[in-house]
């Protein structure tokens, strides 16, 4: 049996990418699982899919999660239609690969509601329940442009720098209440998120052989499940070359120049 077999697993982000492959993870070991996007057709599809495929139950809701007053609304239905919460994964996100004087503010404020304000929206619906039964865990998928900023990625490295700094303090204040929180740092993954990320395509083209595939994270997201695993980085070599610019930032910029403005 499954650690998440009987669970609730609420996904953000769910319609494609590795929100849709987390949810098809889940379900596969018997999961309850809500799926949230803005595209309420994907999610029906995608949903069929699930109960179809692997006879759990599974729910579908349309949510922007950078509106913070639909999000309340949104997971009171899911109290009410799905139970409890045991998992929620906070995968809804997007970034944009600019140089800082090129974003404006509108922009900034519009990738930080999303990243940063809705995924702590959604955290906190689900807090209260999972620390009155002292039971439930948290997944962030951050970045590791959270753990090393590079060119272009001044506002999307911001939103994730946060989001780690979250979760962190997160984490500290959750284990006395027995909630997991577990961040997930992945580089670059095969899915429709460089398509406004990298709308040239240049950087998708420079580092696609270096692409994760969403299936393989998806397998150690589910896996980190209900487990007291801190965080998850992927690739390994890219989650080295963080820690060496935290030893060494000065000597890795000036090294790595050259590969940091492929974008």
């Amino acid at each position: 049996m499954s650690k998440i077999q009987g669970k609730c697993v609420v996904i953000t982000g769910a319609s494609g990418g590795i929100g849709k492959e987390i949810a098809r993870r889940s379900a596969s070991l018997g999961a309850k699982v809500v799926l949230l996007a803005r595209n309420y057709d994907a999610l029906l599809e995608l949903k069929e899919e699930l109960i179809k495929g692997y006879g759990t139950e599974a729910y579908a809701y349309q949510l922007d999660v950078g509106d913070s007053g639909k999000v309340g609304e949104v997971f009171r239905e899911i109290y009410e239609n799905a139970g409890e919460i045991d998992v929620l994964v906070n995968n809804a996100g997007y970034g944009v690969f600019k140089e800082a004087d090129e974003t404006d503010m509108k922009e900034t404020e519009a990738m930080f509601r999303v990243n940063v304000f809705g995924l702590m929206a959604a955290t906190q619906m689900v807090l209260p329940g999972m620390k009155r039964r002292q039971s439930g865990h948290i997944i962030n998928i951050a970045s590791q442009a959270g753990k090393m900023a590079t060119p272009k990625s001044s506002l999307y490295s911001s939103t994730k720098f946060a989001v780690l700094g979250y979760s962190n303090a997160l984490r500290m204040e959750l284990k006395r209440d027995h909630v997991f929180v577990t961040t997930v740092n992945p580089g670059p993954i095969q899915t429709n998120f460089f398509n406004i990320a990298d709308e040239s395509g240049s950087y998708t083209k420079n580092i696609e052989k270096f692409m994760l595939n969403p299936q393989y994270v998806a397998i150690r997201v589910v896996g980190s499940m209900f487990t007291g695993k801190r965080e998850i980085n992927l690739p390994g070599w890219m989650n080295a070359a963080s820690r060496l610019h935290n030893l060494f930032p000065k000597t890795v910029e000036t090294i790595g120049k050259r590969a940091f403005f492929k974008k």
